[in-house]
């Protein structure tokens, strides 16, 4: 693991200030606030890796049309060939991250695979580098996936394969095999297991994840999270004024979310853990 805070400045030699690049994906799909910085992100990346990188590809909220500024994430999945030197993983970590690298939404999460990793379907982590950096992110670049909790970075990848934006190289498709829908459900009980926790984790967005959670289970595709969240309001009676509040909420900066009924927020994720515990029960036939 790399300690982005003290070690990740970035080598400035690393970064070709002489190349233009234009995002491949069609400008219209990615607000205009983050259009300067994901061309450089691109750069940079390109920049390090050479012909090693295969695919810069934008996923999460990006990709489901329900990025909010001040309060989403970008998520970036970087693909390349395993050929990559080792090195290079340190130096893409010192160029991207914050405040090396400005970065304008509330964080960055970046993800480096390989192509052989990528090409198969997997229900672990996997990753070569794992990077999170930005304003409201504590900087962490990390490289030993084994340590890691694999659910987020399988249901990542399954939302990649569905909707990944190239914003350089090979389409997602391509790239990124689909979970195999075990391992995914087993995946999605555990983001739900983690978000009942609560540590850590916002009232609003864990209830917005459980209503991702739900509406994939029922449909087989992955929703934005104010998307799934209006089609369970209106499913689930009992559980409106909750879901309603939570999306009022999400809307907001994260420093101004609204507080949320914590006992109402456990019923709802009890709730959403027995749709997907009954989903997994009917794909296994017991």
């Amino acid at each position: 693991m790399y300690g982005c805070a003290a070690g990740c400045g970035g080598p400035d030699h690393a970064v070709d200030t002489g190349q233009v690049v234009h995002l491949r994906e069609d400008p219209h799909s990615i607000p205009i606030e983050l259009r300067p910085y994901l061309a450089e992100l691109v750069r940079r990346t390109r920049t390090v890796c050479g012909p090693h990188l295969v695919s810069v590809l934008a996923v999460g909220s990006l990709a489901l049309r329900d990025y909010r500024h001040g309060r989403s994430d970008l998520d970036v999945t970087v693909a390349v060939e395993p050929s990559l030197p080792g090195p290079a993983l340190h130096d893409l970590a010192g160029a991207l991250a914050h405040p090396h690298l400005p970065c304008p939404a509330a964080g960055l999460e970046l993800v480096v695979y390989g192509t052989d990793f990528l090409s198969r379907p997997s229900g672990t982590a996997g990753y070569l580098l794992d990077l999170n950096t930005g304003p409201l992110l504590p900087n962490r670049a990390d490289v030993d996936a084994a340590r890691s909790p694999a659910f987020w970075y399988v249901i990542d990848r399954s939302i990649a394969h569905q909707t990944g934006l190239s914003l350089f190289g090979r389409p997602a498709r391509e790239v990124i095999a689909a979970p195999e829908r075990p391992d995914l459900l087993a995946a999605i009980r555990a983001s739900v297991r983690e978000h009942s926790d609560g540590e850590g984790h916002l009232a609003d967005n864990r209830v917005l994840n459980g209503c991702r959670s739900v509406v994939f289970c029922r449909t087989g595709r992955w929703m934005a999270k104010r998307g799934a969240a209006r089609e369970v309001a209106l499913a689930e009676e009992d559980f409106r004024p909750l879901i309603e509040a939570a999306v009022r909420s999400f809307e907001r900066p994260r420093s101004s979310a609204i507080p949320l009924p914590a006992a109402a927020v456990r019923a709802f994720l009890t709730w959403v853990r027995e749709r997907v515990d009954q989903t997994a029960a009917r794909a296994t036939g017991t």
